[in-house]
Parts: structure tokens; sequence; C-alpha cells
């Protein structure tokens, strides 16, 4: 089974508790943070790949942003979120597909990842994520990306990873981006289990 198998992911969605699943979060306060030092106002176009049941897309609602997209390869993720949200969930575009390969049809300001990058062990695949991640920001567009750090689990959700620090993040991006800043959590799982995480913030150059 691979990351990008979506029978894999629904199955994980279909079986699991949002509030359960170990990379839970009530709030991500440092993808808001970091989103927030991108400087980007409620009018910019947000990306969030691989989103999972997370919360992000609530607080970015919440902030006022107007065009938030969703991506991920669970349709069942998808609909927790949906019922979450209630009726804010018609504000929100919701995708069911692989970022990886996915045209959009137009470009975005702000691509956030805290879910897929780590999960891509394939180097095709890593080539790919860069690819769009490239082509799917407008230039001088934003990058917020989570990954499990260098010191991380090796293993999550049945599938091994690859991890992540400012080095790794660069040579696999290139020149095409600038890195900005990298902030490190120990993410606690609802569990009680300790999670080294890595963010980084990145600008697409033109």
């Amino acid at each position: 089974m691979t990351a990008n198998s979506r029978e894999h992911w629904e199955k994980i969605w279909a079986a699991s508790d949002p509030q359960r699943v170990t990379w839970y979060q009530d709030s991500p306060k440092i993808c808001l943070r970091l989103i927030e030092a991108t400087g980007l106002g409620p009018e910019a176009r947000v990306l969030d790949v691989g989103c999972g049941a997370s919360t992000l897309v609530d607080c970015l609602l919440g902030r006022g942003f107007e065009m938030v997209s969703a991506i991920d390869l669970s349709r069942a993720a998808i609909e927790h979120s949906r019922a979450r949200l209630g009726d804010r969930s018609d504000r929100v575009r919701w995708m069911t597909g692989d970022a990886t390969t996915m045209d959009f049809e137009e470009p975005f300001d702000l691509w956030h990842d805290r879910a897929v990058l780590h999960f891509l062990t394939d180097g095709d695949a890593r080539e790919s994520y860069a690819a769009s991640l490239f082509r799917s920001l407008v230039p001088n567009g934003h990058a917020v990306i989570s990954t499990f750090a260098l010191d991380g689990p090796t293993t999550c959700s049945g599938l091994e990873v690859v991890r992540y620090g400012p080095q790794e993040i660069t040579a696999l991006l290139g020149e095409s981006f600038q890195l900005l800043e990298t902030e490190y959590e120990t993410h606690i799982s609802p569990r009680g289990n300790q999670q080294k995480f890595a963010y980084f913030r990145l600008q697409r150059r033109t």
C-alpha cells in the first residue's frame, strides 16, 4: 500500500474518530502563525493539501479568509470536515484527488501541507510533489509545509515516512524556492505519545 493509495486512506478515515488520530490538533497554532507571517490577507487563494479532517479550514474561515480550497485523497476525511463545519462548509472548495498530480484551475497564493510530503517515499512521487507545488503557486507565492522532523517517527498509519530538516527540504525543492523560516514542535498525540515535527515557511521565486 502506498501513500497515494486512496484505498488506504479511505480505510483509515472510515474507521477513525477524527479527534483520536495521532496527528490530531485542536488548533494548528504553528501553521497559523507561519501563515500570518506570509503577510497574506483574507483575499488570498489558499490550498490545504491533504486536508484530512484538520481544523485549519475552520480557523482560516474564522480569520476571514474567503477563498479556501482543500484537497484530500479520502472522501471520508472530507465528509468529516464538512459535517464539523456545517453550513460553513459551503464556503470551502472541496476536492478529492492527489495534489501531486492535480492540475488546478488557477494558481494559489498559499500552499499548506501538514499531511502529504513525509509520506512520499518514492523519489518520483517527491519530484511530482515539487513540480505540483511550483506550478500551483503564483510567482512569489508562499508554502507552509510540515513534515516529521529528522528525529521524528519513521512510520505513521502503517506507512514508512521520509523525515526532513532544512537541508532536506531545500534539496528537494531546489532553487525555485527560498526557505524563510523553520520551526520545530513536539506534538503530543491523543494517546500521549510524542512526535517530532518540522515546519517550513518558503516562498516561490519568480
